[in-house]
């Protein structure tokens, strides 16, 4: 029997679009992007949200995946269970 690791992801592709801006996939799906405005390497979200602005454009690459795998990971604060209450089937009536 053999036992095969796969990551919880993949991790991001970069490709550069324009001499400032810097495009990030994961598993073929849009993650983001870092622009250089002049002065700092602004980075945004999937959804355009802007993460923060950072001095290199190895922090900007970090800044996005940290992002990315911190929205990735599994909520453990819920229970993986619904509540015995929540579990129930509707009743029918009875005539």
């Amino acid at each position: 029997m053999s036992s095969t690791t796969i990551p919880s992801f993949d991790p991001l592709t970069w490709k550069q679009a324009d001499l400032d801006v810097h495009v990030a996939t994961r598993d073929g799906e849009f993650a983001g992007f870092v622009e250089f405005d002049g002065s700092a390497y602004v980075v945004r979200d999937n959804r355009g949200t802007e993460i923060g602005a950072f001095p290199t454009l190895d922090d900007a690459f970090r800044a996005l995946e940290e992002v990315q795998t911190t929205a990735r990971r599994p909520h453990t604060t819920f229970p993986l269970r619904l509540p015995r209450v929540l579990r129930r089937r509707p009743r029918r009536a009875s005539a």
